[in-house]
């Protein structure tokens, strides 16, 4: 269906905690949209909840925004014709606004307190009735209203809302949902300290704007006939509306936790965008999983670049339903995204990985290593466990029992180190020559490959899995290399 405008789409996020996947989630589907359409991706930040904001909160969602690659056209940090982008600095245009809808009667004051509404709540509670507000001051005669806030007596300022008949709004992703009006609250629009509520603000600025469609969280389907009504009050027309899938967490029951968690392997199962990228996950493989939470290009394709999900993008292909987050399912992606990188790239992104394990890495080093692990790593913080025996000095304790070789015994495994030093000691190091060496050394000795290779690896590596042999033993060199087979061949004794 071709667009009647410009396409301009917000992520507006309350800053009040980190920065979670699913608002991250939202944030793409933002982004993916604009980019398709050819429009603008605005951040907006809606910080009229003082009470839970965290000064800290806006630094993690810039940078996770920036991680993620999802660059914004308007907002923070970049500016724009529609600013300022932060709730807070536009304060006078939300309560002009509401002083036009004060004189117009489609708001009122309310002078109720907070014990009054609790003593009000248990009371309808008792009495088997909604819980919520009781209209008390709704027909307040408004010059009274008017000297009782002009004496500074606090006060919020409450929507009229309809008390009967119904509205129904259509979802771009749902289709056509009808609420009965008689359930509505009349929802506070500005709160005592002069501070607007979302309800409030979000709308306007929407308006102001010029926002073509908002795509939000499963959460705010409840607050569409609040926010069409007062749109309906203003004379505005509202944009396309569309309410993005819950994500679920990984079993499949209830919304995706705010908190992160442990595999049964303790592994860490993280929840917030920082987290994701502290742990080494590919900003490429995170957008190319969050996209596929909830929307599919078709039954089979799962692989795709940005720029094919751009191209792909579309609100029709959205599904209602929850969609589950699968950590095997990302793990399995951002291994094969990682497999796909050229080895020199995946040095430079593996670097800060090696540094941050307190490893000393030269980058001759680190690129000699890297085609060794790129097919057993998993995420980039892997580099800790999988590359630590080429950084260290001296190897972990290991069992010398993993020395001996399998249907073998300690003399065996002495002996074919013993071989095996002696060969080292005089070959080249380069690959084809280690390997044509110790294979005879094996053959002379007697011993299947395995039952030399098994205790060389061990000794050397500390572990018996490990990248294959003769190019481990090539970048170890050979001091390191002998010095480890003379460690190995004490720890035998």
């Amino acid at each position: 269906m071709p667009l009647s405008k410009p396409v301009r789409v917000r992520y507006a996020p309350s800053p009040t905690g980190d920065f979670h996947v699913g608002g991250a989630r939202t944030a793409l589907f933002n982004y993916l949209f604009a980019r398709h359409n050819g429009g603008k991706f605005i951040v907006r930040i809606e910080d009229t909840d003082q009470k839970r904001y965290n000064p800290e909160a806006l630094g993690w969602l810039l940078n996770g925004l920036r991680y993620l690659g999802l660059d914004w056209d308007e907002g923070p940090e970049v500016g724009g014709d529609y600013g300022p982008y932060t709730q807070t600095e536009r304060l006078d245009a939300y309560r002009g606004h509401c002083r036009r809808m004060l004189d117009a009667g489609q708001v009122y004051r309310c002078f109720c307190t907070a014990e009054r509404m609790e003593a009000v709540s248990k009371e309808r509670q008792k009495r088997g009735l909604r819980p919520g507000y009781d209209r008390h001051c709704r027909d307040l005669d408004p010059e009274e209203s008017a000297r009782r806030a002009g004496a500074g007596e606090a006060h919020t300022i409450r929507f009229k809302a309809p008390l009967d008949g119904e509205i129904t709004v259509h979802d771009a992703i749902r289709g056509g949902i009808t609420f009965q009006n008689e359930v509505l609250q009349d929802a506070v629009l500005m709160k005592s300290d002069g501070i607007p509520t979302y309800h409030l603000a979000n709308v306007i600025d929407d308006h102001l704007m010029e926002i073509s469609h908002i795509l939000r969280g499963d959460e705010w389907v409840n607050s569409l006939p609040l926010h069409v009504h007062l749109y309906n009050a203003f004379g505005w027309e509202p944009p396309v509306m569309a309410h993005l899938p819950l994500i679920l967490n990984p079993t499949g029951k209830g919304k995706m936790s705010k908190r992160e968690g442990r595999a049964p392997d303790g592994r860490v199962l993280p929840v917030f965008v920082r987290a994701f990228e502290e742990l080494g996950y590919l900003p490429e493989a995170m957008i190319n999983f969050m996209a596929l939470l909830g929307w599919s290009y078709d039954d089979k394709t799962e692989v795709m670049t940005r720029a094919e999900l751009i191209e792909r993008f579309s609100l029709d292909r959205v599904n209602a339903s929850p969609a589950v987050w699968n950590y095997e399912k990302l793990d399995h992606l951002n291994g094969q995204y990682i497999r796909q990188l050229p080895a020199g790239e995946l040095a430079g992104r593996l670097a800060p990985f090696a540094a941050a394990a307190g490893f000393n890495v030269a980058r001759d080093k680190l690129a000699a290593v890297t085609p060794l692990i790129q097919e057993r790593i998993t995420r980039l913080s892997d580099v800790a466990t999988a590359a630590d025996f080429f950084f260290v000095e001296a190897l972990p304790g290991y069992d010398s029992a993993e020395l001996i070789p399998k249907k073998g015994d300690a003399a065996m495994a002495q002996e074919a180190l013993r071989r095996a030093r002696g060969a080292l000691a005089q070959a080249e190091f380069n690959v084809e020559s280690l390997e044509t060496v110790l294979r005879a050394e094996a053959e002379a000795a007697g011993l299947k490959a395995g039952q030399l290779f098994q205790p060389i690896r061990v000794a050397v590596c500390g572990r018996k899995n490990s990248p294959p042999l003769f190019e481990t033993l090539e970048v170890l060199g050979r001091e390191t290399c002998l010095k480890r087979i003379d460690q190995a061949m004490q720890k035998l004794k």
